[in-house]
C-alpha cells in the first residue's frame, strides 16, 4: 500500500489563455516556473509546493482533452497525486491487486521536478497521475 502526500499539481485546459494567466498571476500570485515551446502550450505556475499547469486547448496537449472547455464540459484535464517514497514495482503491483489497469512509467515535469510517473483513471473516468517523492 501507498501514502499520498499531496497534490503535485493539477493541469487546466483553457481558450483563454491570457485571463487564466492574468487570474492566477496577477490577482492570484501564482508565478511562472516553467514554460514548454508554443506548440506543446504548456504554462506551469508555481502555487506554493504544488504546480497549476495551464494548456491551451489548440496546442498539441490541449488537443488530446477534446474540445475547448464550456460551462457544461470541464476543463480540468487531471491531477497528480504525490506519494511517500515507493517502488514503480510496488506500485504497478498494487494498483493490479486492485484491479486497476496501470500503464508504463514515463518521467514528465512536476512540483518537484523531474520523475518518473504513472497515469490511471478513477471509476468515473477521471485521469490521475501518481507520483513518488524523489
Amino acid at each position: 500500500m501507498f501514502k499520498v502526500t499531496g497534490i503535485d499539481h493539477i493541469v487546466l485546459r483553457t481558450s483563454k489563455l491570457e485571463q487564466m494567466l492574468h487570474f492566477y498571476r496577477g490577482i492570484l500570485g501564482c508565478e511562472i516556473e516553467r514554460e514548454t515551446p508554443a506548440n506543446t502550450g504548456l504554462i506551469q505556475l508555481r502555487a506554493g509546493s504544488a504546480l497549476i499547469d495551464i494548456v491551451t486547448v489548440d496546442s498539441k496537449l490541449g488537443r488530446m482533452g477534446g474540445g475547448p472547455p464550456t460551462n457544461k464540459d470541464n476543463n480540468l484535464d487531471h491531477f497528480c497525486l504525490q506519494l511517500k517514497s515507493i517502488s514503480e514495482e510496488a506500485i504497478k503491483q498494487h494498483l493490479e491487486s486492485h484491479g486497476i489497469e496501470a500503464g508504463s512509467f514515463s518521467e514528465r515535469y512536476g512540483a518537484q521536478g523531474f520523475g518518473q510517473s504513472i497515469y490511471i483513471q478513477d471509476p468515473e473516468g477521471n485521469t490521475v497521475e501518481l507520483r513518488s517523492e524523489q
